[in-house]
């Protein structure tokens, strides 16, 4: 696996990331089987996995996926994986909701710390900011973790550029993680992607094959499936591999279930796209 900096934050990491979602939230599969396919990312290669509190069924089941991912790493022996996890949202019966008040972070904070049987998070990410809190106070409160030694590196998700610049001001931010995939092209219109290669963040494009039900769709875009073909790839390996060649800052984080769909992207980064093949890949997502 080819590896690539994690911002300015010292880090290199694996140029294909894991996404821990779909192991927890509704339609999980048993936990061994998740164990097994965080091992699979493993063996691959991985060595950025990214999780979440509120990856889980409720509010009940806060912290599900980062334990799970606490017992893979453990029972596999793992050493230098950087996880990176997340706080500003709840689950109040299974609706997602935004809190990102420094009180809040600062307690999810802290039971993140529990569930992923750590003393500091390698990063920690703001899951996105809150309309009822300025972000100012949201990031500065997770200045203070980084301070205190709780958070090594700071992260965001679901951001603007201006929304970067303001954070950036108050902590070195490492990375963005935003969506982006065939079908929401959003970082390369709104001047994220831009920005981030500009500045040296690393930006983590979540839901690269447009969520759960756009991954079983995803040869249905436009002309994808053909492009794959041609090369011999399946279209997921191709929308990673695509995404790398667009900036060396990015580093995709493709949500997975199973221990089959990890190995096939992680594939991804030996793969060597031309400007040409880049653009002519782009051009199939609403070619028909």
């Amino acid at each position: 696996m080819k590896q690539r900096a994690l911002g300015a934050s010292g880090l290199t990491v694996s140029a294909v990331g894991l996404g821990g979602m779909y192991m927890s939230i509704q339609g999980r599969p048993s936990e061994d089987d998740a164990v097994r396919t965080i091992h699979a990312a493993l063996d691959a290669g991985v060595t950025l996995i990214d999780t979440a509190d509120v990856y889980c069924l409720d509010h009940r089941d806060i912290g599900h996926n980062e334990r799970l991912i606490a017992r893979a790493l453990r029972e596999k022996k793992s050493s230098g994986i950087v996880v990176a996890t997340k706080g500003g949202l709840e689950r109040p019966g299974g609706a997602w909701t935004r809190n990102a008040r420094p009180e809040h972070l600062r307690s999810a904070c802290e039971a993140s710390l529990a569930a992923l049987g750590v003393e500091r998070i390698g990063v920690y990410q703001l899951h996105a900011p809150d309309p009822a809190v300025p972000l100012e106070e949201s990031v500065g409160e997770l200045a203070r973790l980084r301070a205190e030694g709780k958070v090594a590196h700071v992260g965001l998700s679901n951001v603007s550029v201006r929304e970067i610049e303001r954070a950036d001001a108050i902590v070195p931010i490492v990375s963005v993680q935003n969506r982006w995939s065939p079908t929401h092209r959003g970082p390369e219109k709104d001047g994220v992607l831009a920005h981030c290669a500009a500045k040296g963040i690393a930006l983590l494009p979540y839901s690269p094959f447009g969520g759960a039900g756009g991954a079983r769709t995803l040869g249905r875009t436009g002309r994808l499936a053909e492009e794959a073909s041609r090369r011999g790839l399946s279209p997921h390996r191709l929308v990673i591999a695509w995404m790398l060649a667009k900036s060396p800052v990015v580093i995709p984080i493709p949500g997975a279930r199973r221990a089959e769909s990890v190995v096939d992207c992680a594939k991804a980064s030996d793969l060597a796209l031309s400007p040409a093949d880049v653009a002519a890949i782009a051009k199939s997502f609403s070619a028909s």
